[in-house]
């Protein structure tokens, strides 16, 4: 047998299909199931399967009283409503685990993300402990002014508006 050329298709005995496609049908089928219109359709064809037996001419009836052939077709009915109905949950639950392990990551890096920005934070907390802030600056001048004007009454630094002196000479 060669590597480099396609495999000789043997015919199989069964049928091939689709699993995905049969998964998705048997999810339509169990949705539909699960519906209150299949109860709803289910109780109207057993109403009317049982009152064509019991009231049609008896050459019309197909099946009479103990209604045999009704319990045949709901046996039949639950038999493939049964593994159907599994096989959507389990497609249901690999779809679930699937979104629990992106949900997981997400959380993950989401973490990652809070953990580095609080890291951040902390980091531009002690770096602003050491810059000086706008009060702190205020009151510094606020002393400086103080201590100016204290100077200046003894040299008279500050005159009253509408004199102007300076230490350089106008140009």
């Amino acid at each position: 047998m060669r590597l480099d050329q396609p495999r000789i298709r043997r015919s199989r005995l069964l049928p091939e299909y689709d699993p995905e496609a049969f998964g998705r049908m048997s999810e339509r089928i169990a949705r539909f199931l699960g519906t209150g219109r299949f109860i709803v359709w289910m109780t109207v064809i057993i109403i009317a399967w049982v009152v064509w037996n019991i009231f049609a001419p008896a050459s019309l009836k197909f099946d009479e009283y103990p209604f045999i052939f009704l319990t045949l077709m709901l046996s039949l009915q639950a038999s493939y409503a049964a593994p159907l109905i599994l096989l959507a949950q389990n497609r249901q639950d690999d779809r679930d685990r699937v979104n629990l392990e992106q949900d997981r990551k997400q959380n993950e890096r989401s973490i990652a993300d809070t953990e580095y920005l609080t890291r951040e934070i902390a980091a531009l907390r002690m770096g602003l402990g050491e810059v000086a802030t706008r009060d702190w600056i205020r009151s510094e001048l606020q002393d400086l002014v103080r201590e100016l004007e204290e100077r200046g009454q003894e040299r008279d630094l500050f005159p009253p508006d509408g004199e102007r002196r300076s230490d350089v000479p106008d140009r």
